[in-house]
């Protein structure tokens, strides 16, 4: 059992890093580079080679059903969901096979909007506190799901 994070623009790799470590899992922080190491015997800092998607496919080689991947990548989240790992976003809400191909296919038409007016401004809200709080009561449950199994 291992947690995968997609760590580059991850706001809750320190609370990632505290459920895994009172669960006693190993967890993999992957990115580019530009992360400080962490004294953690239980965490490891993966950095890959500069490039599109190169973390992203780093962790979706590895990741499988006894894993938990922690992205906001929605392709990285589909292909990890389809190798059997539990996949959750930084908010706490879990990807599933029955919600994944929604949010690729919404992420795809928004993806479009966006390209047919690049005067259209981005309107995502505030990383709270509660965003953090239930992301670290998702990750709990998700590690509890994957070692019953």
């Amino acid at each position: 059992m291992v947690v995968y994070v997609d760590a580059d623009a991850c706001p809750v790799k320190a609370e990632a890093e505290a459920v895994a470590t009172r669960h006693k899992t190993k967890i993999l922080f992957v990115s580019n580079g530009g992360l400080r190491p962490s004294q953690n015997p239980l965490v490891e800092m993966i950095y890959v080679p500069d490039g599109p998607d190169v973390a992203d496919m780093w962790i979706a080689e590895r990741a499988g059903p006894s894993d938990v991947v922690v992205t906001d990548d929605i392709p990285l989240a589909a292909k990890c969901v389809e190798a059997g790992a539990q996949v959750l976003r930084h908010s706490g809400e879990r990807f599933t096979e029955s919600n994944v191909r929604e949010q690729l296919a919404m992420r795809d038409l928004m993806s479009d909007l966006r390209a047919a007016d690049p005067f259209r401004q981005g309107g995502g809200k505030a990383f709270s506190k509660t965003d953090r709080a239930r992301f670290r009561e998702a990750l709990d449950m998700a590690l509890r799901r994957v070692s019953s199994t």
